[in-house]
């Protein structure tokens, strides 16, 4: 298998010891089993030059210790995560370097990264933190962040919606340009892959209709421009409803802003969503789809894993 290919058929997750790290294993493993791909879990170590407060370690001594505990770091997500599909291929991979960039160097031989909301060390604060914001912003492809509910609850990526296809429903936030097409692919092929519905969301309000498109403020009505907007929408979509002729859709229209609007809808009780996805570039304020605005605040709220794809990512 080519390099390229190989890339195109992994999964790589980010662990580090975490409970987060282990859960974050459990759902690449879920993911690896539905596409056919690899799993590749990746433990970085970041050795620093010098140790503040501490007389410096031989570094031989030192690097080998760094890496004989991420290789037993890694030994244990490995078991946790054919617990979770026994049938698939996994990968263990140590590197050293800064957190971050090393990820983001790693994500160009994926097809998706995965990474637990909260970790130890360099993966500490990711939600607020540089390493989740540095991949999402970089990476070269989708970067999935799965959550855990700050007191300790287990989530739908524990038990229930995360595990069992079917159960839910994949939410896209869409803003009708081009640039939220990788988004859009990617929450198609999700809800192909799990055989779940798929909810379009598009958001608008009346101050950027104002702003960007004036001449419709003063002669259309609230009703009107939500009928105007779903046209956009549906025609946005319905090249992906060809290719995705088994995902059922449905486009709804909000008026208001937008991460709360994909919050709500992603909480629907009847029909409550198993993953999120948004870009981290969109069309501007209409949706304000970018990675500082609407991406960051799902992440900090959203109880059900999130999918953050990159305009430029491949997906």
């Amino acid at each position: 298998m080519t390099s390229n290919a190989h890339a195109r058929h992994t999964i790589l997750v980010g662990v580090d010891g975490s409970d987060s790290a282990r859960r974050a294993a459990c759902w690449g493993a879920r993911e690896a089993r539905r596409r056919g791909a690899v799993l590749s879990l990746v433990h970085v170590c970041y050795i620093p030059d010098t140790l503040p407060r501490y007389p410096a370690p031989p570094k031989e001594r030192f690097d080998e210790a760094m890496v004989e505990a991420g290789e037993s770091t890694l030994a244990e997500a490995k078991d946790a995560a054919l617990a979770e599909a026994l049938d698939i291929q996994v990968e263990t991979n140590v590197r050293i370097g800064p957190v971050a960039a090393t990820l983001v160097a790693e994500s160009k031989n994926a097809r998706l990264v995965v990474l637990g909301s909260r970790g130890l060390g360099g993966f500490a604060g990711l939600l607020v933190g540089s390493v989740g914001v540095t991949l999402a912003a970089h990476g070269e492809c989708p970067v999935v962040v799965v959550p855990k509910d700050g007191d300790g609850r287990e989530t739908p990526a524990d038990v229930g919606l995360g595990d069992v296809d079917g159960a839910g429903c994949v939410v896209v936030g869409i803003d009708g340009s081009r640039r939220s097409d990788p988004a859009v692919e990617f929450a198609f092929d999700a809800a192909s892959q799990r055989g779940v519905p798929l909810v379009a969301v598009h958001v608008w309000n009346q101050a950027t209709v104002d702003t960007d498109w004036p001449e419709l403020s003063i002669a259309t009505s609230h009703e009107e421009e939500s009928q105007l907007e779903s046209l956009v929408a549906s025609e946005r979509l319905a090249g992906w409803r060809e290719k995705y002729p088994d995902v059922e859709v449905t486009v709804r229209i909000r008026r208001g802003k937008p991460a709360e609007m994909l919050l709500e809808e992603a909480g629907r009780e009847e029909s409550p969503a198993e993953l999120i996805v948004v870009g981290s570039r969109g069309r501007g304020p209409l949706l304000g789809l970018g990675l500082g605005s609407v991406s960051q605040k799902v992440l900090h709220h959203a109880g059900v894993p999130v999918a953050i794809v990159r305009s430029g990512a491949q997906a």
